[in-house]
């Protein structure tokens, strides 16, 4: 995702996928230093929790 966007000729279906890849990409790829560098879903599998 480039930064700042224009998004005046998005429409909302699109604006609605780039919203929700980066919210995948948030809870679940992200890498947390505080998480012992594992993104969020390989911290909860490290504790046997489901994903």
């Amino acid at each position: 995702m480039g930064y700042p966007r224009d998004w005046k000729g998005t429409t909302i279906e699109q604006f609605i996928e780039v919203v929700d890849s980066y919210i995948r990409w948030y809870n679940e790829k992200r890498i947390k230093i505080s998480l012992g560098a594992l993104s969020p879903i390989e911290y909860r599998v490290s504790l046997g929790l489901a994903a």
